[in-house]
């Protein structure tokens, strides 16, 4: 039992004492083992044989085992490494490293220097099983897969420093000053074990002749320089986000490493873990007085990352694609009008916002990241921010880019604190040191956050991801811990406007109550309007009883195509392919174009901010420049190709004017620009002030029939000029807007 566990006593149970506990069928055991890795092979390779020597030449004494390969060899023995791995699997490594010496000095059996020589060589080869087992979820862990080996998905949240455990202890005594060499079984300074526990307590040496003995209690000490020790760390599994009922919090799983298996991960990585399912006392059980109650880790066995694109655990790193999935993406990528028919599938339940869909497939790909000679990064990572009123399906939205983005985090923005999208520190209970662990933002790295409610948030708390949506990392100093973690991800906002709904009348600044700063990080903001039209409300309505009736074949567009015709598993790897496939590069004619194109922008902002005679709200700034090169590059990447052509800047170009540029100029009613608007208010309201004096009331129609039919003022200025009055309290209404009373100066 290497683990956590000291050596204590154990009780083992009397009946169905399996095979292969009796000394005899143990070496059994181990020379089918032995003879396995010697005389396995498939054709004519001797897989494991040759693997092995090759570790060794290498100095790694590792050696990674495939359980099918063992099960073709020998069925039950396969079959008593899943149900009894605690006693197996030291067997199993005692043979490797027979093996491995016997490869290593082939004339070893001969004379003991040589064997000495082996043994010093190859201390214990580590072996890591392979299992293709089937999958099972931190909460399906019952008490029949105690003491099994199990194999489970999961993120890594935290990873302990390396600690150093015992293998082999080297004792002294302080009195008679006798060696004594112990091996001990359990894990020394493992979790909830002291490190004095497992020492003998008395000197077992006996006397020398006509001498009285008196060692006192305790007497070993502990000669650190002739002891060895192996790597011990101790990670934090959590289930994935997507694999969690809902109403559930997360669970977590203790997973224990060693040797080769340590420093593997970092936080925010997603693994699946093989291991032996077994159990710990811990600290807080001792004080309880509870003796059988224990909580549960793993063991590691074996340790498997998860690519992006396998985040539901299809394919790790090996596999990656197979070819005929190459060629099938290659097809995809050349058809015709695959763009649109991209954008279309996106989100196919929600009727029309196609320009929005189409952005959303932008951020799903990304552009390409660079890092310039002098270190610096540029992000590839997409921004967008849906700004609207309810009822346009924005959540819904959010939720699809959860399901179709190979890795995604969705939060809201009122439940999330800065140290939730962030990172937190946290105190470890045994060792009582501090250790990060990542939140949304971390755990969602090179993926995707979508981050709902986005207008709720405290303001302190939307500032802690300005760091991580320009730069794309969290630094952090808090506890005495300084670091910087990274945070890849794209962000996908929602938010509603000040008002509830986007309010016609006043300018992008009033509706949007963001700081420059946060907005000029979105690379598109789309103001998603709920327009009454007569025609499109029936086509919604059609639309959504279609849907409701159970008859997605009758999906219609605004044109009567069909909706949606690639299906989301299909989607999800497909993104995950093009982002590890393609990296695309500007052309010497899109640079031109772009460049060009900027300047126009930068006029067409300043013209409309000196019309309304006040800053922009949403601000143009070298960044949305960035932002248009970012969308070129994914549109390019899309369709696999490898440069980015004139086409593709000319549709980044439309979908930009069409999102931020169109939120820019939004707010000029009635065809009067936002300047001219604010004169005639100012006139109205000196007129105002000097018809009515304090005290006096007047009947609102007869303002408007003075105002607007007989001074020709638009009707528009006049409202806002009343509203702007009451709000200063100038003015009140009352009988529901029917009378006006001048009530303050």
């Amino acid at each position: 039992m290497s683990g956590f566990d000291a050596n204590r006593v154990y009780s083992v149970s009397v009946h169905d004492i399996p095979a292969a506990t009796s000394p005899e069928s143990l070496s059994e055991t181990e020379k089918l083992l032995v003879d396995f890795i010697l005389s396995f092979r498939v054709g004519g390779e001797f897989i494991y044989r040759d693997k092995l020597r090759g570790n060794i030449l290498l100095k790694q004494l590792l050696l990674e085992v495939d359980l099918r390969h063992i099960s073709l060899y020998n069925d039950e023995l396969a079959h008593a490494i899943q149900d009894r791995p605690a006693d197996v699997l030291p067997l199993f490594e005692n043979a490797v490293t027979k093996v491995a010496r016997s490869i290593l000095f082939p004339l070893a059996s001969n004379s003991e220097e040589r064997t000495e020589a082996a043994v010093e060589a190859i201390p214990r080869v580590q072996v890591t099983i392979n299992s293709g087992l089937n999958l099972l979820q931190v909460r399906e862990l019952t008490a029949n897969t105690m003491n099994k080996l199990v194999r489970m998905p999961g993120i890594v949240i935290s990873a302990s420093v390396l600690s150093s455990r015992a293998t082999k202890l080297h004792l002294q005594c302080r009195a008679c000053r006798s060696i004594k060499i112990i091996y001990p079984q359990g894990g020394m300074g493992g979790l909830g074990n002291g490190s004095d526990r497992g020492l003998p307590r008395v000197c077992d040496v006996p006397a020398p002749e006509g001498q009285k003995k008196d060692c006192p209690l305790d007497p070993y000490l502990i000669v650190h320089s002739k002891s060895t020790f192996a790597d011990q760390q101790i990670l934090k599994l959590q289930e994935a986000p997507d694999m969690v009922p809902v109403g559930e919090l997360p669970r977590h799983m203790l997973l224990s490493a060693d040797r080769h298996l340590t420093g593997k991960v970092v936080p925010g990585s997603r693994v699946i873990a093989s291991g032996i399912y077994s159990q710990f006392q811990g600290a807080k059980n001792k004080s309880a007085g509870t003796a059988a109650l224990r909580q549960p880790y793993l063991r590691l066995v074996h340790l498997e990352l998860m690519s992006p694109a396998g985040a539901g655990g299809s394919n790790p790193f090996g596999a990656q694609f197979t070819p005929q999935q190459e060629e099938e993406f290659g097809e995809m990528s050349r058809s015709p009008d695959f763009y649109e028919r991209f954008a279309k599938s996106v989100a196919p339940s929600i009727f029309g916002s196609l320009d929005i869909k189409k952005a959303i497939a932008c951020l799903l790909f990304g552009g390409s990241k660079k890092v310039l000679p002098d270190g610096m990064r540029l992000r590839g990572d997409i921004n967008v921010l849906l700004l609207g009123d309810p009822g346009t399906a924005k959540s819904q939205l959010l939720k699809f880019v959860e399901k179709v983005a190979p890795i995604a985090v969705y939060t809201s923005g009122k439940g999330s604190s800065a140290a939730g999208l962030t990172a937190s520190v946290q105190r470890d209970p045994v060792s009582r040191e501090f250790y990060l662990e990542g939140g949304a933002m971390v755990l969602a790295d090179t993926g995707v956050v979508c981050i709902d409610e986005f207008d709720k948030m405290r303001d302190e708390d939307r500032v802690a991801i300005h760091e991580a949506m320009e730069q794309q990392t969290i630094s952090i100093a808090k506890a005495g811990i300084t670091t910087v973690l990274n945070s890849r991800t794209s962000v996908l906002a929602a938010a509603n406007p000040v008002f509830g709904r986007y309010d016609e009348n006043r300018s992008p600044g009033e509706n949007i109550d963001f700081q420059t700063t946060i907005l000029s990080r979105f690379d598109m903001i789309f103001i998603v309007r709920d327009e009454h039209n007569e025609t499109r409300d029936k086509l919604i309505a059609k639309h959504v009883m279609n849907i409701h009736m159970n008859r997605p074949n009758a999906n219609g567009d605004e044109n009567g195509n069909a909706v949606g015709e690639i299906p989301l598993e299909k989607m999800k790897a497909y993104i995950a392919y093009c982002k590890s496939k393609c990296a695309p590069r500007l052309s010497v004619e899109a640079q031109e174009m772009l460049s060009s194109h900027f300047v126009g922008l930068r006029k067409q902002v300043q013209q409309v901010e000196r019309d309304n005679d006040e800053r922009s709200s949403i601000p143009i700034t070298i960044r949305q420049l960035e932002a248009i090169i970012r969308i070129s590059e994914s549109l390019a990447k899309m369709t696999l190709s490898t440069v980015v052509q004139h086409h593709h800047v000319e549709e980044a170009i439309r979908l930009f004017k069409f999102s931020t540029m169109d939120a820019v100029s939004a707010g000029s009613a009635d065809g009067l620009s936002r300047g001219e608007l604010n004169d005639e208010m100012t006139r109205i309201e000196r007129e105002l002030r000097r018809r009515l004096p304090v005290g006096w009331s007047t009947s609102y129609q007869s303002l408007v029939r003075e105002f607007v039919t007989q001074q020709n003022y638009s009707s528009h200025a006049l409202e806002r000029s009343l509203f702007i009055m009451e709000k200063r309290e100038i003015i009140r209404f009352s009988g529901q807007k029917k009378v006006v009373h001048r009530i303050g100066v």
